[in-house]
């Protein structure tokens, strides 16, 4: 395997590898009651007393829907290829169902039109967790209709953009829609209960499946796949229990999406281990689930050590804002694994990958952010992401998240990923190192109007 070059640049990659920016629709946007979008759950979730923990909501949050040209303008100077953007289904269809709303397709018309006129990639997610508020009250994901409501959903919105876009990515992190969500009860809706999180993951990949075979029919240029969370296990030690408590990690966080998709069945030894709270699998479900796709998007951020007593927390390594263990090479052991257990694994795509630091001291007197953890992160995981493609792993582009500062879920605005600083006080967008060493590492001469170091970026006022 070859060692990470030193300094690393982009040159170390193939040719025509991506090189991007992601963000979610929810996390930035803001404009909640806007042109006629809908309420979404975590609209709901925002205004229930203890769920966010700064007490915020995504009312505001970047206000992105108002200031998404200066924020392009921001990409393109990044000197990046491409956006990886998130489509709010509250804009589309208010309650999840029914006409398309003109005036949130126009939204992402003007967008994606924004992207390619400053020679930006669009890369389109349809869902990153806002599902219509409506449809969670006939049980949201649970309820085997709103993966047919998502189907039509998926053909409104690809029939618009799809012809204009690099890719379509149907779901982002399905774990974190359905356990997360549904089980442990830290996002929208906010529920425990493992039976209900179980079916979610299964109406989620159904909804995929049956979006997929609507996309596939428009004959569509673009690239069709699904992203996932995936956190690789590990033993804490060579004893039988501790390696069968990494397994069952392994089972209920990556292989319950990775083998229905990937092997038109769900591991058995998960099924056995939810036994009666397992899912209702109709005829047919696995094979709509198993549609051909053309990429795997994978989110990685941190891995898991496992013991039979309880997860493990190794002492000796750093850690960041989220409590996240730092740990590049579970980047590569993560890759080097699919490549290996899924013979049919379509190429990768890192859809996902970045870090929270508190970033507590906020811009200098210049307007810069100083987070080398950051800068760190973020080398050691693409060069992490170069020893898998030198093992023979199909990579084909990296995005670095965020983009920039932004509504963190459950955390409100407390946890910070971006390579852009948000005060959210005037909407003031700073450059952090971390962006300018992107920019360096791509080999991006800035661009005419870029802004020097001493400078802020300010979007206009509304």
């Amino acid at each position: 395997m070859t060692a990470t070059p030193d300094p690393l640049h982009r040159a170390a990659f193939p040719a025509d590898f991506t090189f991007g920016v992601a963000t979610s629709s929810f996390q930035i946007e803001g404009a909640t009651n806007a042109d006629g979008r809908g309420v979404s759950i975590w609209d709901t979730f925002c205004r229930e007393p203890g769920r966010i923990h700064d007490g915020s909501t995504g009312d505001v949050a970047c206000d992105h829907y108002h200031r998404w040209p200066e924020d392009l303008n921001l990409m393109r100077d990044l000197g990046v290829d491409a956006y990886r953007f998130s489509v709010a289904w509250p804009r589309i269809q208010a309650d999840g169902r029914g006409p398309a709303n003109t005036k949130g397709l126009d939204f992402y018309d003007r967008l994606v039109d924004g992207l390619l006129e400053r020679g930006l990639q669009p890369h389109m997610t349809l869902y990153h967790w806002d599902l219509p508020q409506a449809l969670q009250d006939i049980g949201g994901w649970t309820n085997r209709d709103v993966a047919l409501r998502f189907a039509e959903y998926a053909r409104i919105v690809a029939e618009r953009l799809g012809g204009r876009v690099r890719s379509i990515a149907t779901l982002n992190e399905p774990w974190c829609s359905s356990i997360l969500s549904y089980q442990i009860g830290e996002h929208a809706p906010g529920l425990r209960d493992r039976r209900a999180a179980v079916a979610a993951a299964h109406g989620l990949l159904l909804g995929h499946g049956l979006a997929m075979r609507e996309m596939r029919a428009l004959t569509l240029d673009a690239d069709l796949g699904i992203v996932l969370n995936l956190n690789p296990a590990y033993p804490a030690s060579d004893r039988p229990e501790d390696v069968a408590a990494a397994r069952f990690v392994d089972g209920t966080f990556n292989r319950w999406f990775l083998d229905p998709i990937l092997r038109a069945q769900y591991p058995q030894d998960i099924v056995d281990a939810y036994g009666a709270d397992a899912p209702d699998v109709h005829s047919g479900d696995l094979d709509i689930i198993a549609a051909p796709i053309d990429f795997m998007g994978v989110n990685y951020y941190s891995r898991s050590v496992s013991s039979a007593d309880g997860a493990i927390r190794p002492s000796t390594s750093s850690y960041t804002d989220m409590n996240w263990e730092v740990y590049p090479q579970g980047l590569t052991d993560l890759l080097v694994r699919l490549h290996h257990d899924y013979p049919n694994l379509p190429p990768i795509m890192i859809t996902e990958n970045g870090a929270a630091y508190p970033d507590a001291d906020g811009p200098d007197e210049h307007g810069i952010v100083h987070d080398p953890e950051r800068v760190q992160y973020f080398q050691q995981h693409l060069g992490a992401t170069l020893n898998a493609i030198d093992a023979g792993v199909r990579v084909t582009g990296y995005f670095a998240w965020s983009f920039m500062d932004n509504f963190e879920w459950a955390y409100g605005y407390k946890k910070r990923f971006g390579l852009f600083y948000v005060n959210y006080g005037n909407q003031m967008r700073h450059w952090k190192d971390s962006a300018r060493w992107y920019q360096t590492f791509l080999n991006a001469a800035p661009a005419a109007h870029a802004p020097q170091p001493e400078e802020v970026i300010a979007a206009p006022q509304h």
